[in-house]
Parts: C-alpha cells; sequence; structure tokens
C-alpha cells in the first residue's frame, strides 16, 4: 500500500484550483511567495538549476495553512494519519518543484515558448474577476502568491499545455484499435437519448404553451418551431436554433437536472411538456435512443457485444477517436517525461536543521481505521510472516539435520531473508456545455 500523497490531497481539496498537467501543476498553484526566509540553502540541483529550500518550506507552509494545519500537533497527527513523515513530504515537494523545471528545459529544448501577451491574458482575465486592484491582491495573497509569482505560474502551465500538444499526432487509430475501445464503452452508450429542444424566455409561457399545444396537435413540426421560436441562439452562432434544437446525445453531453429528468421519461419521438430550469422554458423532444446490441447467455442474462464499428452511432464513434488520440498523446508525453527525468542531473541535498514543518513524529499514533494505521498492521503481518517462515525453516533444517547431519541454521537464515525481501515494496474530453444547459 503506498503512503498518501500530499499533493493529490491538495488538488482534491480544491486548493490548487489552478492544476493542470500532474502533480506538477499544482506545485506551482501551492507555491508561497518565496520572500519569507526560513533556512536558506539549496534543496536541490535540476541539471545544475537550483531549487532554493526556503521556496520547498514556502509551498509546505502554504499548504499547512490553506488546510488549516498550521498547530504542530494537528500537522503532526495529520501525517501519521497518512503514513507520512516530514522527509517524505519534503522529497515529495522537491519532486514537484524538479517536475516543473524539467518541464521548462523540455519545453526549451523544443523551442517551446510563451508570449508574454498570452500570459498577459490569462492574468487580466482572472483579474476581471475582482471589483478592484485591492481585491485582487488580497486574493492573490490568501492564495498565497505575489503577482509575479502568479504569472510564473500560468506560464509554467502554459508551457505544459504546449508541451503536451507538441506530441498530438494526425495518425488516425486503427479500426482495430478503435472496436476495441468502442467495445469498452458501448456498455457505458447504452439507452443514451439524442434530443432536441425549443428554448423559451422563463416569462413568456404563453408562447410557450402555444407552440406546444401546435406540435402536438400536428400543425407545426418541431425543427421548424425551433428555428422560429428557440432561444438557443449561443451569442448569435445559430445554436441549437439552427440545428432544428439538436443538442446530441445526453451520453455526450452535460444537462442540468431538470432538463435530464424530463428527457430520461421520453421514449424516441415523444415531447415533453413544458420544463422549467434556470435558462428559462424547454420543451424537450427525443429523437432517438441507442440500445446497444446483446446477446443472452444461457442463463437469460443479457451482455452487451458490440462486433462492428457501424453498431454504434458516429456520434459516440467520433468520441471513441478522440478519447484514444487523446490516451495515445498522454501515453507520448508520459513516456518522454519518464526518459527525459531519468537522464536528468538531480541531486538532492541533505535536510537542513529547524525546518517549520519537521515534528517529531514519535509523538504522534495513527488513529486507528487511518492509512498509517493500516500500513503499521500491514507491516506488521509482514514481519510475522518472516519470522514465522524463518520458525518454520529451522524446524524443518532441524529434523534435515537429525537425518543426514545438515546444518540447519543456513536454511532457517535463509528462508527468513527470502521471507522479508519477498514483502511487497512501498511504492484525457470534458463533457460538452451544450445549450439545453448553457443556453
Amino acid at each position: 500500500m503506498k503512503t498518501a500523497n500530499i499533493m493529490k490531497a491538495v488538488c482534491v481539496a480544491g486548493l490548487a484550483a489552478t492544476c493542470v498537467w500532474s502533480l506538477a501543476a499544482c506545485a506551482g498553484g501551492a507555491s508561497a511567495s518565496g520572500a519569507k526566509t526560513y533556512t536558506g540553502g539549496v534543496a536541490a540541483t535540476v541539471n545544475g538549476t537550483e531549487i532554493p529550500e526556503d521556496e520547498v518550506t514556502g509551498m509546505v507552509e502554504s499548504i499547512r495553512s490553506q488546510m488549516s494545519m498550521t498547530d504542530t500537533d494537528t500537522w503532526g497527527q495529520w501525517l501519521a494519519d497518512n503514513a507520512m513523515t516530514p522527509e517524505s513530504v519534503r522529497e515529495e515537494m522537491i519532486d514537484s518543484f524538479a517536475q516543473q523545471e524539467l518541464i521548462k528545459q523540455g519545453a526549451k529544448e523544443k523551442n517551446i515558448t510563451v508570449e508574454s501577451s498570452e500570459i498577459d491574458d490569462i492574468v487580466n482575465k482572472t483579474k476581471s474577476n475582482y471589483e478592484d486592484d485591492e481585491k485582487w491582491k488580497a486574493a492573490l495573497e490568501q492564495a498565497g502568491f505575489t503577482e509575479e509569482k502568479y504569472r510564473e505560474n500560468v506560464e509554467s502551465q502554459l508551457l505544459q499545455k504546449k508541451l503536451t500538444e507538441s506530441f498530438a499526432s494526425d495518425e488516425e487509430p486503427s479500426q482495430e484499435d478503435l472496436l476495441k475501445y468502442a467495445q469498452m464503452y458501448a456498455s457505458a452508450y447504452d439507452g443514451a437519448k439524442r434530443s432536441s429542444h425549443i428554448l423559451f424566455d422563463s416569462g413568456d409561457e404563453a408562447t410557450a404553451q402555444s407552440v406546444l399545444d401546435q406540435i402536438n396537435s400536428g400543425q407545426l413540426d418541431f425543427a421548424e418551431a425551433a428555428k422560429q421560436y428557440s432561444k438557443d441562439n449561443a451569442e448569435g452562432t445559430g445554436g441549437s436554433a439552427a440545428k432544428g434544437g439538436d443538442v446530441g446525445w445526453d451520453k455526450l453531453n452535460s444537462f442540468v437536472t431538470e432538463y435530464t429528468d424530463a428527457l430520461g421519461g421520453l421514449e424516441k419521438d415523444q415531447v415533453s411538456g413544458l420544463v422549467t430550469s434556470q435558462y428559462g422554458i424547454h420543451i424537450i423532444k427525443c429523437t432517438d435512443v441507442f440500445n446497444a446490441p446483446k446477446v443472452v447467455g444461457e442463463d437469460g442474462t443479457e451482455t452487451v457485444e458490440l462486433t462492428s464499428l457501424d453498431q454504434i452511432p458516429v456520434e459516440f464513434l467520433d468520441s471513441v477517436k478522440e478519447s484514444l488520440k487523446q490516451q495515445n498523446q498522454s501515453t507520448a508525453v508520459q513516456e518522454w517525461f519518464n526518459e527525459y527525468k531519468e537522464n536528468a542531473d538531480i541531486q538532492i541535498n541533505p535536510m537542513p536543521e529547524g525546518l517549520p514543518y519537521a515534528v517529531d513524529m514519535s509523538k504522534y499514533t495513527p488513529a486507528e481505521g487511518s492509512t498509517g494505521a493500516e500500513q503499521n498492521a500491514a507491516g506488521e503481518n509482514a514481519d510475522g510472516s518472516a519470522e514465522g517462515t524463518a520458525d518454520g525453516s529451522a524446524d524443518n533444517g532441524g529434523s534435515a539435520d537429525a537425518a543426514d547431519g545438515g546444518d540447519a541454521t543456513g536454511s532457517a537464515d535463509g528462508s527468513a531473508d527470502n521471507a522479508a525481501g519477498d514483502q511487497p515494496a512501498e511504492g484525457g474530453d470534458s463533457a460538452n456545455q451544450q445549450p439545453a444547459e448553457a443556453a
């Protein structure tokens, strides 16, 4: 069982909302301003580039502050419960900084750059969410940033994004791979519903009811009604209205709860009543239902069985193809990074004394049921297994010794060593915002 990962805990808790690519991105998001001096010195070097100890310490202290663990005992207990130590935390932080530095160096070797204007665009867009400079600076301070450090973090993430994109390939996945992945996704797509909608302003219920009545009586075609009446124009680009109200398959998109619930009660070609959501009033039509091909077993159980790509809608196939291309891209990036890191010269210096997060772990016992307690129990079981193996081998060795005069000690020692040695070692497309939700 692996120990807890503090950077993962920070990202999962939502404390580093700017995480983009790997846990290295979280490192930037949680980093302190670097202005405070702690012990000084150099924590590590990456191909000769120094990682200051104070930046590592600042990041740990920033995380402690954001997770409300500035109190020594609270911090120490959390470490114990998560099977961590100050040493493992420092190692993790240094690794995060090293990853970011390697990304910068790798991007430079590939001639990947970020223009100041690109950073300005993102900073200014984020800044526009605050009423004035004072509130902007307060938000930065609360997150543990100066504006300079925030800009560096944005630059780092843009480099990561561009570096990832540089591994994109125009090569299409093979039909064999497509079928394999389509078979994996087929069960998830089973029962998917395609729909169209007509969106009215929330105060225009009379018009909505009139249009619904005309559709139900056959006087008005649904698609034509959507083109004529729907307010789903997606800022003048046509939106679903220009497509007769079509918003695609529910399994490939994300709709508001009211829309999803109403669609769930419709069969193919059925039309809903008036459905009110935060975006207005909807009239919804289920235009298609995908029922995955199935085979029936001897026990009568149905199992999805896809044997050909033409058995699923083209939209699902396109989604599978895109997922496969993204996975291949992610694999290529990771393989490159692993090799690049393996060939890098990373030197980690000894942990200095006097670090504010370095607590005496002998004072803390993992709480029952915690990761730390489970790992301690696993370690005790492993030790007992090793001892039992050694003792058993010694007993067997004694019998052998009586029979042929052999030495039982070597057998017992060897078995114990083997038992100990055999113990386990410790160790990319979001749902679309369719007009039904974003109108």
